[in-house]
């Protein structure tokens, strides 16, 4: 209570404080975050329905590869060192629009909020992909290093057709590694919504760059699960040379290759908007909330939902699951 200067007592509002506890959970939660998130959880169920593996991994990304080596990417064995670690690049670049790689689009809404001159909004664009890239590459890394080792006896390089009514070793890990990353961003987009604790909160404030860290270690996850077929052209050669350090490198490309059009797409948004999407989320910081958040829950739920689910069906251990003519 105040007193004015009429002598009456005026009821001040109480004064309340959000608090930011990482950069995905900046505190200001929006006031309809129900509707995003039974919308954003819609929007990645029907991307399942209509998602074209056939489309995708063929028409776009074997025709990607093969602009980019100027040769038939599947058809052309690979020879050597040197065109293995080029090959990899490639269809890292490739395959930065397949099912797998498509979540990693979630990992950088928070970049949208970067406020300041045309150069500052580049350069806060291209910080959080350094920071994706710190989490990525030792994880490529490694598990390039296992492939090179004992990859001929993992999962991934067999090649025998999957029978209906049952799943292949390689499927299973597909279907472990996919569920577990897209359960993973599905709690992120709820900590951005406010609806559980964000993860990062006590982390975070320390090492304020943690959740893009992880965030390119779930990126560099997608290798583990990947059954794209010009990455599995790569994992078997790489298997095939017991050599670690190749396979090091050529997993550690195959990521960098992943987030290159993206870090493209995002800088070109930045530069080219003029700041005018930056103003208009830095306006209202609720709106970075719900685009954070939506990117999350959509990525998460359509990751979950079409290497769990419509992997079952398609595996005809489940009798149904809704598709696209086309898909």
């Amino acid at each position: 209570m105040a007193r004015t200067g009429t002598n009456r007592l005026v009821r001040r509002e109480p004064v309340t404080t959000t608090v930011a506890t990482s950069s995905f959970v900046n505190g200001h939660f929006p006031r309809r975050r129900g509707l995003i998130l039974v919308l954003s959880s819609i929007a990645g169920f029907l991307l399942t329905v209509v998602w074209s593996a056939q489309f995708v991994d063929s028409t776009i990304g074997d025709s990607v590869a093969n602009t980019l080596l100027g040769h038939d990417a599947k058809e052309t064995p690979i020879q050597g060192i040197a065109a293995g670690i080029a090959f990899a690049f490639v269809s890292g670049i490739a395959g930065t629009f397949t099912a797998c790689n498509i979540a990693a689009f979630g990992a950088v809404a928070p970049m949208l909020g970067a406020s300041g001159s045309r150069w500052s909004k580049l350069a806060a664009t291209l910080k959080p992909v350094g920071w994706l890239a710190v989490g990525m590459i030792p994880v490529s890394a490694l598990y390039g290093v296992l492939v090179g080792i004992v990859g001929t006896r993992m999962p991934q390089f067999a090649t025998a057709a999957n029978q209906p009514g049952t799943l292949s070793s390689r499927s299973i890990q597909s279907l472990i590694v996919f569920g577990v990353i897209g359960l993973v961003m599905v709690y992120l987009g709820l900590a951005a919504l406010g609806y559980v604790r964000d993860p990062f909160r006590k982390i975070a404030k320390r090492f304020p760059n943690a959740p893009m860290v992880f965030m390119g270690v779930l990126i560099a996850g997608f290798l583990i699960g990947r059954p794209f077929g010009l990455f599995r052209q790569m994992f078997r050669d790489a298997a095939e040379s017991h050599n670690p350090l190749y396979g090091a490198a050529a997993f550690t490309l195959q990521s960098v290759g992943n987030i290159v059009i993206m870090a493209l797409l995002f800088l070109a948004l930045a530069y080219f908007t003029g700041g005018r999407l930056q103003r208009w989320l830095s306006a209202k910081p609720s709106r970075i909330a719900a685009v954070t958040a939506a990117a999350l829950i959509i990525a998460g739920v359509f990751t979950f939902m079409y290497w769990d689910i419509r992997m079952l069906a398609r595996r005809e251990i489940i009798p149904w699951y809704p598709t696209a003519p086309w898909a």
